[in-house]
């Protein structure tokens, strides 16, 4: 079992460098996954009402034996579900779902522009953290000025921004406010999935020099850029593979070599301009 390291949220809660993606496991087949996850190491569970597999991370957790404190849970709150009161409801129902009596990290899964409820959501969020239902609280591809406004607002930055990441999408802006404002970055999608990256020569050449593999080089690149990577996998000898990573780290050279491997964008969508990706 690796033991994956913690950071410190801006709320003083303690955060895995590297989380558990869950999009996908569903079913009972999805549940022997996560806790093969839970088993091999990783604290971080990342799912979301739209994941449709709530049910599942909680069947996981009670079936792991893990001490409950030592797991940490996100989820997030869907499109259909911003504004104050739907914010509320949506929260409890995954708490019915998930059956656990909090959630440790919720995000606002997608800002909504064209609706422009993010802030009433965020609004409530702050409430139900003051009542204990949420622990820590955050978005998910947000724009800088988006966490601006929130900020601004009502008074409170996010924990987390969730949002995608990977070599070609490096988010040098984005990450750099976030290290302005004590926002911790989280990266989806961190190996650029169906793309060519893991056969950049740069990335063949770094995992020799460190006897690694591709994939790992990268996943350490997100972790000593300061955000957490949420590999997704249901395979069990894959997930060990993700997880071995704290026998080596990249030099300041290295880490700026992979950046410049930048194309854009690979998924989703522009947030100031789509509903939804």
């Amino acid at each position: 079992m690796v033991s994956i390291p913690n950071i410190t949220l801006n709320d003083g809660s303690p955060f895995p460098v590297l989380g558990l993606g869950t999009y996908g496991l569903r079913g009972e087949d999805g549940i022997a996954s996560l806790v093969a996850g839970i088993e091999a190491g990783y604290r971080l569970l990342d799912t979301a009402v739209n994941y449709e597999n709530e049910a599942e991370v909680g069947d996981a957790i009670r079936r792991s034996g893990v001490d409950r404190d030592e797991l940490i849970v996100t989820t997030k709150i869907p499109g259909r579900s911003h504004g104050f009161e739907e914010a509320l409801a949506s929260t409890n129902e995954s708490l019915i779902v998930l059956g656990l009596d909090r959630i440790d990290l919720s995000l606002i899964h997608w800002p909504n522009p064209r609706v422009d409820k993010y802030v009433d959501t965020w609004r409530a969020m702050i409430e139900l953290r003051k009542r204990g239902s949420l622990r820590s609280i955050g978005v998910s591809n947000f724009t800088e000025a988006m966490l601006t406004r929130l900020i601004d607002e009502t008074g409170v930055a996010p924990a987390v921004n969730q949002v995608e990441l990977h070599p070609y999408f490096p988010q040098t802006a984005l990450r750099a406010f976030h290290a302005q404002h004590g926002i911790r970055t989280e990266s989806w999608s961190p190996l650029a999935q169906r793309s060519e990256l893991l056969t950049e020569p740069l990335l063949r050449d770094l995992a020799e020099v460190h006897a690694a593999k591709p994939s790992q080089v990268v996943l350490r690149w997100h972790i000593d850029s300061g955000s957490t990577p949420i590999p997704k996998s249901g395979d069990p000898d894959r997930q060990q593979e993700n997880a071995d990573l704290f026998d080596f780290e990249l030099d300041a050279d290295e880490i700026a070599a992979i950046a410049a491997l930048e194309k854009g964008r690979l998924w989703g969508a522009d947030p100031d301009t789509h509903e939804e990706f």
